[in-house]
């Protein structure tokens, strides 16, 4: 049966389709039989005791340079929907932390994937200190001595906004870097929120690994390789993805995780380990599911679907 579909996303026109995520979602969904509709987050409102979206009927095409068509621009209720993505990218800012709101309040009569009281309540670099044993030493301070006492104890550290997203403002402060004043002064006087700080880790330069969990189960993973010179492994920088498997410790990892994110609603889910240890759980807007199935052949976006489709039945 199929089901009707909205998709909360950045506008459509500007996505790369050959390694965009909500693009492949919306590209399974029609396959499946799925009708789509699609609106940007600034079109989602409340009035009423109703949560309202503005958009258009969508549908999807591989064609580069015409990869989608919209009907005609309509006002519904999202209470008509069986199923609402929430897929816009990061910055998880105040505008991000209000949709979340919203569509709390159509869930889960509407399924909204994932689900947004849990992704406002886990940023993805915030949700890791559940599992302190998992992760590299962390430190989240806006306080500057005590980044610099943590420095100081690790010498070799990665500094990046708590809040940040895409590899945008990451840095590396080695033992003897005396940057880490400066940058404090930055971040500050761009906003009031804290900085977080970690171990640097460097296996990195053999890659920072997506692995990618659909209703908490591992279905795969990439590896993603920092371009020559650089600390920062993210594809919006560079990095190079390539095929790679699951270890023991990725399984034993996905193990811990896994049912938890499951009984929260995170359907899909993306998390990034470096040389075994775990840095993030991205339940946002995770992304990896064209390479994943580019490099293995693993269609993960079918198996999303299923276990949609399976909670919508």
């Amino acid at each position: 049966m199929g089901l009707n579909v909205a998709i909360q996303m950045d506008p459509i026109d500007s996505i790369n389709i050959d390694g965009d995520s909500s693009f492949r979602i919306a590209e399974e969904a029609q396959a499946r039989g799925h009708s789509l509709f699609y609106y940007t987050p600034d079109k989602l409102s409340y009035e009423e005791g109703l949560v309202y979206a503005e958009g258009w009927p969508l549908t999807v095409r591989r064609v580069k340079g015409d990869h989608f068509k919209l009907g005609a621009l309509t006002r519904k209720p999202l209470s008509e929907f069986d199923v609402v993505w929430l897929r816009q990218d990061p910055p998880f800012d105040m505008g991000y932390i209000t949709t979340t709101h919203l569509l709390d309040r159509v869930h889960p009569d509407t399924l909204v994937v994932n689900d947004p009281t849990w992704v406002r309540n886990w940023p993805e670099k915030l949700k890791v200190l559940d599992y302190p044993d998992l992760t590299p030493p962390t430190a989240i301070a806006r306080d500057l001595e005590t980044l610099k006492a943590f420095k100081a104890r690790h010498e070799d550290v990665i500094l990046k906004p708590l809040y940040g997203n895409g590899g945008a403002g990451v840095f590396r402060l080695r033992d003897g870097d005396s940057n880490l004043n400066s940058l404090h002064e930055l971040f500050s006087g761009i906003n009031r929120e804290p900085l977080i700080m970690q171990k640097f880790l460097p296996d990195v330069s053999k890659g920072d690994k997506r692995i990618i969990l659909v209703d908490g189960a591992p279905v795969g993973a990439i590896n993603r390789v920092p371009a020559k010179g650089e600390t920062r492994s993210n594809m919006h920088v560079g990095g190079r993805p390539e095929k790679i498997g699951l270890t023991e410790r990725d399984r034993e990892i996905c193990a811990r995780i896994g049912q938890d994110l499951k009984d929260h609603g995170q359907i899909f889910v993306g998390i990034d380990v470096i040389g075994g240890w775990l840095t993030e759980i991205n339940v946002t807007s995770p992304t990896g599911l064209m390479e994943l199935e580019a490099f293995d052949g693993i269609n993960a976006t079918a198996k999303i679907w299923e276990a949609i489709e399976a909670k919508r039945a």
